[in-house]
């Protein structure tokens, strides 16, 4: 199962931290966001991981 850790307010800030997670060795996928007003760049995005690596996200979130 997938789950949120990231909402980005763009394609381009979503496309940031799933680079930055995969770098991390942590697969990462990216959705447009349910509430999103709007479609393509601007549009919100949630950024996900597999459940299990969510405590090591959380930890490498702390320390960023």
């Amino acid at each position: 199962m997938w789950v949120e850790v990231k909402t980005a307010p763009s394609l381009m800030l979503a496309e940031m931290w799933k680079e930055f997670f995969e770098g991390e060795g942590i697969p990462t996928r990216i959705l447009i966001h349910p509430e999103s007003k709007t479609l393509g760049e601007g549009a919100m995005y949630r950024v996900l991981i597999p459940e299990e690596k969510d405590h090591v996200v959380r930890e490498i979130l702390r320390k960023v």
